[in-house]
């Protein structure tokens, strides 16, 4: 082989070699994720997630937000301002009433992770001082509004029971507690331990002993997402499981990292952990008897007059997720 053409083969050869250590080997692909609120604990997986690497590892790039409630994130997902959305079960009868998504897992078993609180200073102890008392939930149909709703059902409270009001996110509803232009505020139980350390609100019940089966927590996927980028939808659902078995086997990690996603201390952190780290389903699986009773809960809350078809709230296509 002559000389030149050997300097300009090994030449050519350099070049290619810089242009492809530049070039990306695989783009990331980018999903929009939207959780239904910032300040709950049960949606930090996306952020441990994101930190430890393991979305990048699946090939996804997250860009992640957070809403006022349910019914806020619905309208993120209909005007097509993300692609997935970390919302609440009750949050699948958005999807009768028109909403361009699917659930496409289960997220989270029964709601162990909401409770009840109240104004510290009110002489509210019980379950059954909460009659006639008027509570925060951050929006219509969501998880919290059933909460309360179903709270009045299993204690027979017809009249005079409790009163839900559509507030909104964590500062809203602090402000109206302390105004008292409510009682009280169904949300996430750290946020009630935090609040409670500081003797500003007390937790009165968490919700379990009014719930038998449920489906607390889902993903939503935009239907032109599921249509045309079901890989990425395989992808996210495959990293959030890794995610969860990850925060299982890593408890201090986990805790540290948390404790600043939600702005509340390590040890409310720590006791959150303890107590909701079961809560996550590790297949997706939308439970028979656990959907029975959100259908029923539509009609309970007013969303729907009649139960919609499975079809119509959720697709089986990625579960059980493996």
């Amino acid at each position: 082989m002559p000389r030149l053409f050997r300097t300009a083969l090994c030449g050519l050869t350099a070049i290619l070699s810089a242009a492809l250590l530049l070039a990306p080997a695989n783009a990331a692909e980018k999903l929009r994720v939207g959780k239904a609120v910032p300040f709950a604990w049960t949606f930090t997986p996306l952020d441990v997630g994101m930190q430890t690497g393991i979305f990048a590892k699946h090939g996804l790039e997250i860009d992640a937000s957070a809403f006022g409630g349910d019914a806020r994130m619905q309208q993120a997902l209909t005007a097509d301002s993300i692609d997935v959305g970390i919302g609440s079960g009750p949050g699948m009868a958005f999807m009768a009433k028109g909403v361009p998504a699917k659930a496409v897992a289960a997220m989270a078993g029964i709601p162990r992770n909401m409770a009840v609180m109240a104004d510290y200073n009110k002489p509210i102890r019980t379950v059954d001082d909460l009659r006639g008392k008027k509570l925060g939930v951050t929006t219509v149909g969501s998880l919290t509004d059933w909460i309360g709703k179903r709270i009045n059902v299993k204690k027979g409270w017809t009249t005079n029971g409790i009163t839900v009001v559509p507030i909104g996110g964590m500062q809203p509803a602090r402000a109206a507690v302390k105004t008292g232009q409510l009682d009280g505020y169904i949300g996430a139980l750290e946020s009630g331990y935090e609040l409670e350390e500081n003797k500003e609100w007390r937790v009165i019940t968490s919700a379990t002993p009014f719930v038998e089966d449920f489906i607390t927590h889902v993903f939503f996927v935009r239907e032109e997402v599921i249509a045309k980028r079901p890989d990425a939808v395989r992808a996210y659902l495959r990293a959030w499981m890794e995610t969860i078995a990850f925060m299982k086997a890593n408890k201090s990690k986990t805790v540290e990292i948390t404790a600043k996603v939600v702005n509340i201390s390590p040890s409310v952190a720590s006791r959150a952990y303890d107590e909701q780290i079961a809560i996550f389903s590790t297949d997706g699986m939308f439970d028979p008897k656990a959907v029975e009773v959100l259908k029923e809960s539509f009609i309970e809350m007013g969303l729907l007059k009649e139960k919609p078809d499975d079809k119509v709230m959720f697709t089986t296509q990625f579960v059980p997720v493996k």
